[in-house]
């Protein structure tokens, strides 16, 4: 089978080498340095989005916010300009719901499927093949993909119809933000009431507490490791999406929001390209408290 894949980050680094790994032919835009292995190991490099859609049956996207997947779909040179019909688009970017549904429809009209299929597990889950994927489509697209998403992931979801995946995609960011920054606030309480930190979050470990952000997250932030899985800037994204959805849907999401401007000020000192376990940091500016 010909696959595009478009979105060579972090992210997407590792999930187009499993997919090689697993024996597709890859067509690859965007490829830079620090991709250059990809093409190494058997991948092809297109010019255009518009090349790879001409060459692939099914095309993967893996972009950072939904203005960059409208334009890789709809720009000049975009994906739709090379796709006809009985070809799948894969969105495994993190996105807006609404805007899902309309890139759909618009390229329902000339039969051709739409997947989308956010993941969560970060960098780590990205190079284990281990990522959770939740999954909006129908379930004739949603087969024929599986068998790619198999290569990347472990935890595959079928959600329900499009948009779906997106909006199980905002929650689970809505949960790993506010836990994070619940852990946060407990670790700094404990470092400036004169407790170890890391004795704290050990017995904490043991208890109803637990959970595996106090596990990884917590060390990252005793570590001062921060160098970023999922960047503060790009979970930023996410929990603005969710109160964008919220105000449209007249929802209170008072500590999603809460958490957003939390993040918004982490980016105004600078930590938005840390880990998102680096909400520490603000934390402990706006106390007073930095280490």
């Amino acid at each position: 089978m010909m696959i595009g894949f478009i979105g060579l980050g972090v992210m997407g680094r590792p999930m187009a080498a499993h997919l090689i790994e697993a024996g597709q032919t890859l067509h690859l835009h965007r490829v830079k340095p620090i991709s250059q292995h990809l093409v190494d190991q058997g991948g092809i490099a297109c010019s255009s989005a518009r090349e790879v859609a001409e060459k692939s049956d099914i095309v993967i996207l893996m972009l950072p916010d939904t203005p960059d997947v409208e334009a890789v779909l709809f720009g000049q040179d975009g994906l739709e300009e090379g796709l006809s019909a009985g070809k799948l688009v894969i969105d495994m970017s993190s996105i807006s719901p609404v805007a899902t549904k309309q890139f759909a429809e618009r390229l329902r009209r000339k039969d051709i499927g739409y997947v989308d299929a956010p993941v969560s597990g970060g960098e780590v889950g990205a190079k284990n093949a281990a990522l959770t994927i939740m999954v909006g489509g129908s379930e004739a697209d949603f087969s024929r993909a599986r068998p790619l998403f198999e290569a990347m992931g472990k935890n595959i979801t079928h959600v329900g119809a499009v948009g779906d995946g997106q909006t199980a995609k905002v929650a689970n960011q809505i949960i790993v933000g506010l836990t994070i920054e619940a852990v946060s606030e407990a670790l700094l309480f404990a470092k400036v009431a004169g407790a170890d930190p890391a004795r704290v979050r050990e017995a904490l470990m043991g208890g109803f507490a637990s959970s595996r952000i106090l596990e990884l997250h917590g060390q990252r932030m005793i570590d001062r490791t921060f160098d970023p899985g999922f960047r503060i800037r790009l979970h930023r994204k996410d929990l603005t999406l969710a109160t964008d959805a919220a105000k449209a849907l007249e929802l209170a999401l008072p500590n999603t929001a809460m958490t957003q401007q939390l993040m918004n000020a982490a980016l105004a000192i600078g930590l938005g390209d840390k880990d998102h376990s680096a909400l520490i940091e603000a934390l402990e500016h706006l106390s007073g408290a930095a280490r």
